[in-house]
């Protein structure tokens, strides 16, 4: 008994990942890797048209903020740093991949359409980091302050506060690092900011509280 007892000391101990961060840590890597190719399709939203990709965006500030909530600022500071990796990563991939000769068996078409979707100039690279690193960060500091000088309560109205001031400087950084000076910006800016400030109004807010009560059920 006491050797099996000195050998269970000897162990080394771990401490314990709550479920709900495990959970949607891996949710949002998957959403930093996917948002970059979905951006590449322009949807239109009855009056409204925006890339794609900030669904997946959308879903990274839910996250992020579930996070904050239900395990705190740091916490949730730590996961949008940790999302650098999965983002510089993919982008490494891609560009290893784009950079190897295609198999002649490929189709033309098919690769030229991989190339197209895949492809992109150092600017937009180089804008969507800065973007995703700010503006999330952002999200996480404006739903976490109005957190302590509100109280606990109105979820909904710190998530929707948040997540639209952060998608303004998010559309903000983007758009000028990418494409200042390649053409007049002012018409996409004003669109592309009318369109992720009304999404993040009327998606966000529901989305944080199912989060939440996901994050709360799988940690009880």
């Amino acid at each position: 008994m006491t050797t099996e007892v000195q050998a269970a000391a000897a162990e080394p101990q771990t401490s314990a990942i709550p479920k709900s961060l495990f959970a949607f840590a891996i949710f949002y890597g998957g959403m930093v890797c996917i948002a970059g190719v979905l951006g590449n399709k322009q949807v239109a939203l009855g009056p409204l048209a925006v890339e794609a990709g900030i669904f997946a965006f959308l879903l990274l500030v839910v996250t992020s903020s579930s996070v904050a909530e239900l395990h705190g600022r740091a916490t949730a500071n730590r996961l949008v740093l940790i999302g650098f990796v999965p983002l510089i990563v993919s982008l490494l991939l891609s560009l290893v991949v784009l950079a190897l000769p295609a198999s002649p068996d490929m189709a033309p078409e098919r690769l030229t359409a991989f190339e197209t979707v895949m492809g992109g100039t150092p600017r937009i690279w180089l804008g969507g980091i800065l973007a995703y690193g700010i503006s999330t960060f952002l999200n996480v500091t404006i739903f976490s302050r109005l957190k302590v000088r509100e109280g606990a309560g109105l979820l909904w109205l710190r998530a929707g506060i948040a997540s639209v001031l952060s998608q303004i400087v998010d559309t903000l950084i983007f758009i000028t690092v990418a494409f200042y000076g390649v053409f007049p910006i002012t018409e996409l800016l004003f669109g592309q900011m009318l369109a992720k400030v009304v999404l993040s109004a009327v998606l966000v807010p529901p989305a944080v509280y199912l989060f939440v009560s996901l994050g709360k059920r799988l940690d009880s």
